[in-house]
């Protein structure tokens, strides 16, 4: 279901920033820039539906929507430990290893939240903001002038803005307008997505079955009035078996999930609806180009490993935020290659780092190629035995060790999760 966006009373015809695309990603654009002080605007439809997706956010994540004034806790699972099963039947012993939040002094390494409840609470925070405005538009082309640049829309209406930021998917119409090249690849998987209800409490951990097809991990969830231990489910599997289990009924198919999960949380049912996504990667040419910033799936795809994506699209959002205020203070045009430059240079080593080292270990799981097996199963025995090494990459994982941007910065202290 689409819901339309709330409006609020500012100029429709111009603004300091416009920002094209309204999930997770711009909505959460939209609102640190108006917080910081720019004049909003932001087009697109809100996405309330439900089709088993869900986000597991981390530690910088959470300081990013404290920092926002967004409340999850009531509607997200802490996530306090991760575990990491190989299930590929490798000739090389894998060891099993788990990755816990009290080994880096944390009370949680993240929170697990539906995503189109996520989509609806930053809708709410949205609509306490003045200088925000959301439009229901389709982006039809984009026209250059002297010192801004002016979207047009299918209805045949226009806002002029200094910057335009591309955060619309990895289908972005703002970087085909801006001739913004893209490399792209694609996976033999595709992606089921799913609520699932269990027997047994899944005690705050995120476990994930390395098999040859990709990896099949249960996320918590919060309990519901319907079931009171729940888990989310992203399992990669083949083309044709994704195609025959589309087929499945859903008793059928939530007992081929417990099985493939080994029954660890005793009987499953679904919870929801499902969905299907070809898995597929994405790099773009640049960031930046004349007047336009891209960030979130705009920028870089990568298939859903160790729950990179959104937390990747929020550092994108910190700094660029960080970057425009400091042009501002300059007195430089935001909008301007000096005013974006520092956001591309800043943000290429961090999105260079995840996309490759998520796409090696999604190859290395779809090889039976005896060299490789011994390579992973020689790193996952470094992590299970050495504790500095295993701490570091936890810690890599949820809170990157370059340079937070302010919005990133403060530390969650008691409360797990906002």
């Amino acid at each position: 279901m689409r819901a339309q966006l709330p409006t609020f009373a500012m100029p429709a015809d111009e603004a300091d920033i416009l920002v094209v695309g309204t999930g997770a990603a711009g909505l959460s654009t939209a609102i640190a820039l108006a917080q910081s002080g720019f004049a909003v605007a932001a087009i697109g439809t809100l996405d309330t539906l439900s089709n088993g997706r869900t986000v597991a956010l981390f530690e910088g994540s959470l300081r990013f929507f404290r920092a926002l004034n967004l409340r999850l806790a009531d509607q997200a699972a802490k996530i306090e430990a991760i575990e990491m099963i190989d299930a590929t039947g490798s000739r090389v012993p894998i060891p099993r290893i788990a990755f816990s939040a009290d080994e880096v002094g944390l009370p949680a390494l993240g929170a697990n939240i539906e995503a189109d409840r996520l989509v609806a609470r930053l809708a709410e925070r949205a609509r306490e903001m003045p200088n925000l405005h959301l439009e229901p538009e389709w982006l039809a082309d984009i026209v250059y002038e002297a010192d801004h640049v002016r979207a047009v829309f299918a209805s045949g209406r226009s806002i002029s803005a200094k910057l335009i930021v591309a955060a619309d998917g990895q289908r972005s119409a703002v970087r085909s307008k801006a001739r913004i090249g893209t490399r792209r690849w694609s996976y033999p998987q595709v992606a089921l997505t799913a609520l699932t209800a269990h027997e047994k409490p899944h005690r705050n951990t995120s476990v994930e079955f390395h098999t040859r097809s990709g990896p099949c991990t249960l996320v918590p969830l919060p309990a519901s009035d319907q079931a009171e231990h729940r888990s989310s489910l992203v399992w990669l599997m083949s083309a044709r078996e994704a195609e025959r289990r589309r087929a499945l009924a859903a008793e059928a198919l939530a007992a081929e999930i417990e099985r493939e999960v080994d029954a660890i949380f005793g009987h499953m049912r679904l919870d929801g609806a499902c969905g299907f996504f070809p898995m597929a990667g994405m790099r773009v040419a640049r960031l930046v180009g004349r007047r336009i910033a891209l960030l979130g799936e705009a920028a870089h795809v990568f298939p859903p490993l160790a729950a990179q994506g959104l937390n990747l699209s929020l550092r994108d959002i910190a700094v660029l935020v960080e970057c425009l205020e400091a042009a501002r203070a300059r007195g430089d045009d935001i909008g301007s290659a000096e005013a974006l430059s520092p956001y591309a240079e800043e943000r290429r080593s961090d999105i260079t780092l995840r996309t490759s080292g998520i796409d090696i270990l999604n190859r290395s799981l779809l090889s039976d190629f005896l060299p490789v097996d011994l390579v992973r199963g020689l790193g996952f025995l470094a992590f299970a035995a050495i504790g500095p090494l295993r701490r570091a990459v936890i810690m890599e994982g949820i809170l990157p060790h370059e340079r937070l941007p302010p919005l990133m910065q403060k530390p969650l202290r008691a409360a797990p999760f906002p």
